[in-house]
């Protein structure tokens, strides 16, 4: 496998973004390089015509040198093939860095940008925004007051970004409750745990949260399962409800724990034929016979999506909750001189079956729907254990309805005699 595949994301982004991606390059086709494409040719000639005629004769006050026309026909011509390509400059190539080492300065949202609008797709749990309050679906409209107008994802997330401690306001649109409401929250340096509140529950059995795949899920997914496992569970729940993605090699991590050495778990489709790319288990491990459940939601995007479908393909998994994001398209992220980088998409994933996730999702086996509203709570719940047992007077704990589904399933097929 490739540096540049190992370093592979799938959408992510702290205060924008998350991303939901694999680093790959990309094939050319056709004629031999020495053949001159002459279509290419002529199109940058007119370009450089265009370049020369604008750099010689605009007035106004935007920069005008061949530098900054330059960068600026580049986020053009990517930023316009869809919403998850972007020409990246400097700074911003160096926050994907940091987002690749699951470390960033920001509030913890991740966003997707639909129809001109940049919308919530998660509020990472633990995190700022988490704590106060924003929620799936929610659009964001002003940024410290200032409207957001005909916003893209890297412009947002620059605007939401800031010094650790300072306090920025967003505005977002709530769809659900038709209204602005207005979010002061403090900025951290965010250091997340992939690999959440491990416990084992009634009747034996398991639970997990994966809240994103960094270039830790691996390593902290197999020190939660074994330490599940040397309590003797006999079925297990991963929660990937709210999970943006990350990054392919930590998706393969966590599936390599339950698929036999070598075997399938994802493929990538470019435009060209012979571009088709598998994935495959890499973890030798005793067989896990014990029944899993698997929790999704509209937020479990692209790596969440994977690691789903690959377990519901193999019938290695139940998935329980709401239809996922769609998000199956493979991003690219490629340096480039002086520090930049373009993050480009190259293919797309499938299943193991053939089974395209972008723009069509993963179906759950047991679909039961969850209100925006009532996710928070239960992630607050999650975070603040002190509350059910001591409920504040605006605070109204609920029962989460989808993981007791999934244990009920569970207990069902144990009940069966499965394992």
């Amino acid at each position: 496998m490739s540096p540049l595949l190992r370093r592979s994301l799938l959408v992510l982004l702290a205060a924008g973004a998350g991303f939901g991606l694999a680093q790959l390059v990309g094939r050319q086709a056709g004629a031999p390089s020495w053949w001159p494409d002459r279509e290419r040719d002529r199109q940058v000639r007119y370009f450089k015509e265009v370049l020369q005629l604008v750099k010689e004769n605009y007035v106004g006050d935007a920069p005008a040198d061949y530098a900054s026309l330059t960068r600026a026909a580049l986020d053009g011509m990517v930023g316009q093939l869809d919403p998850h390509s972007a020409f990246l400059p400097a700074e911003e190539y160096r926050e994907t860095e940091d987002e690749l080492a699951n470390a960033f300065t920001g509030v913890g949202i991740q966003v997707e940008q639909r129809d001109a609008h940049i919308v919530i797709i998660a509020a990472i749990p633990g995190t700022p925004a988490d704590r106060a309050g924003l929620q799936r679906g929610d659009r964001l409209v002003k940024i410290d007051q200032q409207p957001l107008v005909n916003p893209t994802l890297e412009s947002t997330v620059s605007l939401v970004r800031g010094e650790p401690g300072s306090l920025v306001t967003l505005t977002v649109f709530r769809p659900a409750q038709n209204r602005h409401i207005d979010y002061p929250v403090r900025r951290e340096r965010i250091r997340l745990e992939s690999v959440r509140l491990a416990a084992v529950r009634p009747g034996g059995i398991g639970y997990l949260q994966i809240t994103q795949f960094s270039e830790r899920t691996g390593r902290e997914f197999r020190t939660a399962l074994a330490g599940l496992e040397q309590t003797g569970i006999r079925a297990l729940v991963i929660d990937l409800r709210d999970n943006p993605g990350g990054l392919l090699d930590a998706a393969i991590d966590v599936c390599s724990e339950f698929f036999d050495q070598d075997e399938l778990v994802v493929y990538t489709q470019g435009r060209d034929v012979d571009s088709r790319e598998n994935f495959y288990a890499d973890n030798g491990h005793p067989r896990r016979t014990y029944p899993i459940a698997i929790l999704v939601n509209g937020g479990s995007a692209s790596a969440a999506e994977i690691v789903a479908g690959a377990m519901r393909d193999t019938r290695r998994a139940v998935i329980v909750g709401e239809k996922t994001f769609g998000k199956g398209s493979v991003q690219s992220v490629i340096e480039l001189d002086q520090g930049e980088g373009l993050r480009l998409t190259t293919a797309r994933y499938y299943t193991p079956s053939g089974v395209t996730i972008h723009e069509q999702g993963i179906m759950p086996h047991v679909e039961l729907e969850v209100s925006v509203e009532d996710e928070s709570r239960i992630r607050l719940q999650q975070l603040r254990p002190d509350l059910a047992a001591s409920p504040e007077e605006d605070f109204k704990p609920i029962g989460d309805v989808q993981l007791a589904a999934a244990e009920e399933v569970l207990a069902g097929v144990l009940a069966a005699g499965g394992k």
